[in-house]
């Protein structure tokens, strides 16, 4: 009797149905190299650990909520020469996680500071580390939709336990009254919990201009978030330059009609 239905039976009763997608692979492999028991049953487990981390890993990638797939990998370091390379490399290890501390990431438009932040955010996910990749207008947004439906307090907990908050455009529009409060008291409970990455158009002597109404929760966020951070500065040109639109052909010129007689 052929043992591969009564083993399909007992794997799934057993939740260790991935199994049964590489084990007539393996059993081949165990036959013609002529492998232990013990050595067989190891490959089926490695096979079963590998898809289990690469399922929990697709699913960080999914709430992360990355626009796209920005790696370090893809990043064009040689559009700014004047960028520390090694620098970048050693905060993609991650360890400013363990740190918990911020990473500020400055520079004009088009530079490349959302690529850079989410190539952290992919590493970050790929070490196990779960990750939300989102805007200052999004975040904000969040919050205030979760005060209307009554969810605020859920919703501000998972903000600030998320072991890696990436705030992309950070002082792109002000924060008014009671976002200045909001962002503020989300910032002073991640301070030295987690860790924090922030991309802006705004140098750090100008990120005070982001809270217009309250000089004081202005001083005392960005207290918490320049305490220990990381601070990358890109500087180069627009990587979203205009393309020369190609030159149209003219079209024919309309034939005079001729007037009736």
């Amino acid at each position: 009797m052929h043992p591969m239905p009564e083993l399909s039976s007992l794997l799934k009763q057993l939740r260790l149905s991935g199994i049964l997608d590489s084990l007539e692979a393996r059993n081949r492999e165990a036959i013609d190299r002529k492998l232990a028991f013990t050595e067989f049953l190891s490959l089926l487990l490695h096979d079963e650990l590998a898809r289990r981390d690469q399922k929990k890993l697709d699913l960080r990638m999914r709430r992360a909520n990355f626009r796209n797939q920005k790696t370090l990998e893809g990043f064009d370091f040689d559009r700014l020469p004047g960028l520390n390379r090694a620098a970048v490399h050693d905060l993609a290890t991650c360890r400013f996680i363990e740190e918990k501390v911020a990473v500020i990431i400055a520079g004009p438009c088009g530079t490349g500071k959302s690529h850079l932040a989410q190539a952290l955010g992919h590493a970050a996910a790929r070490q196990g580390h779960d990750v939300l990749f989102i805007t200052q207008t999004q975040l904000m947004n969040s919050l205030r939709t979760a005060q209307a439906m009554g969810t605020y307090e859920r919703r501000f907990n998972y903000l600030a336990k998320i072991p890696l908050l990436l705030i992309d455009d950070f002082g792109l529009k002000p924060l008014r009254p009671p976002e200045d409060e909001d962002f503020h008291d989300l910032i002073a409970e991640r301070y030295e919990r987690t860790a924090t990455v922030l991309t802006s158009n705004l140098d750090l002597e100008e990120w005070g201009a982001a809270f217009p109404a309250n000089k004081m929760i202005a001083a005392a966020t960005l207290d918490r978030l320049r305490h220990g951070a990381y601070k990358i500065e890109l500087d180069g040109e627009s990587y979203r330059g205009l393309k020369p639109a190609s030159e149209r052909s003219k079209p024919p010129a309309a034939k005079a009609r001729s007037k009736a007689s």
